[in-house]
């Protein structure tokens, strides 16, 4: 510094002396099950013809793949996010997205985003590369809230709301009934190839949830992308009578026609697409397609906080409801609190298998709500 500026900056007051920019000091990604790949599938095969083949999603897919970013500043912050993709993932961003964050200032976030995105173009775009960027962005954002000694909802605008609903993902619904939850999805196993029968028992299973949460409480599938469209048609008409919400990604998601279809003939409920989509530009062709009633975007897989953003205010225009996959997560949490079109949260942690880092993850919930914590950043405490 030269010897006026230096004389001049030091006149100044303490409170006025000017931050020093902080920069990326090391990126750091390790593998972080938060669930077992059991719970999807097996890679015990009878033979070459095995169903079962279809349904081993592996240990690169859903939270059986999460894994955690962490990024160290100059200043001395650790920011904290989750993402996805396993293993590999954690080789993208050690082999190559690292290389832009070092030394960078990681206050630009939506810069970092859109060069990460560029860069990863050629072999990204969805997948693992954008599980691995959100990730990222998570743990930029972290740091924006704790360099702001602020949480990351007030960073986004303040909160539209002062808790958030719950709904429980899981079979056994008496796991929600003390605990004064109001809404449930059931994972239905049933497909076309198991005919008549595998309706009438999925039938029956749905029948028996809605008896058991009462007529009151809202009700919703998740088919984990078995059914076709035929099948999926015939399904809403058998299930009227249980009053369904949603039905939750009835078909393959690159079916844009078919979920188009669904979309436009069923009017007993609505159809829910999004868990596997990436990004504002796949999340802008099923909203120009007609593809979905009920956006449901993974912070974790489908580009992070910055292209959430990017996709609520997508969803908003076209006058769509948000209903993040896996919201009540303490990433989702401050999503949800400052977006007007998203009102409800799906369970992360509550009734779930004893991982003490996705309790960790979890937000605190009690009478069937998650609430915030003021704590800086998205006040992610690791164990």
């Amino acid at each position: 510094m030269k010897r006026r500026a230096f004389l001049a900056t030091a006149a100044l007051p303490l409170a006025a002396q000017p931050t020093p920019i902080q920069r990326i000091d090391s990126v750091r990604a390790r593998v972080l099950p938060l669930l077992g790949t059991g719970r999807f599938g097996t890679a015990k095969f009878k033979d070459d013809y095995d169903p079962n083949r279809n349904r081993w999603f592996g240990p690169f897919s859903q939270l059986s793949g999460s894994i955690l970013v962490e990024i160290k500043t100059t200043g001395g912050l650790t920011g904290y996010g989750l993402g996805g993709g396993g293993s590999a993932a954690v080789h993208v961003i050690e082999t190559h997205l690292k290389d832009l964050l070092l030394k960078a200032d990681p206050a630009n976030i939506e810069l970092l985003w859109d060069q990460m995105y560029n860069s990863s173009l050629f072999y990204g775009r969805k997948g693992l590369a954008i599980q691995a960027i959100s990730g990222i962005d998570l743990a930029l954002w972290d740091l924006a809230g704790k360099t702001a000694n602020q949480p990351v909802y007030k960073l986004l605008g303040g909160r539209t709301k002062d808790r958030v609903p719950v709904y429980l993902t899981s079979k056994k619904v008496e796991l929600g009934l003390d605990k004064g939850i109001r809404a449930y999805k059931l994972p239905i196993d049933s497909s076309p190839q198991d005919g008549r029968e595998g309706m009438r028992k999925a039938v029956a299973e749905i029948e028996a949830a809605r008896k058991a949460i009462g007529p009151d409480a809202d009700l919703m599938i998740d088919v984990l992308c078995r059914w076709n469209v035929p099948y999926t048609m015939e399904m809403a008409d058998r299930l009227a009578p249980s009053k369904l919400m949603f039905i939750e990604e009835p078909l393959n998601p690159d079916d844009l026609a078919g979920y188009h279809q669904l979309c436009q003939k069923i009017e007993t409920t609505k159809i829910a697409h999004g868990e596997h989509e990436y990004t504002r530009y796949g999340f802008e062709n099923l909203i120009t397609r007609k593809a979905a009633h009920i956006l449901q975007p993974d912070i974790t897989w489908s580009g992070g906080l910055t292209e959430l953003r990017r996709i609520a205010a997508l969803a908003q225009a076209a006058q769509l409801p948000l209903i993040p996959h896996r919201g009540g997560s303490v990433f989702g949490l401050h999503f949800i609190l400052a977006t007007p079109n998203c009102n409800l949260a799906e369970s992360f942690g509550i009734g779930e298998p004893g991982n003490e880092m996705m309790q960790a993850m979890s937000p605190r919930f009690a009478d069937g709500h998650i609430y915030p914590s003021d704590k800086p950043g998205f006040g992610l405490t690791l164990p």
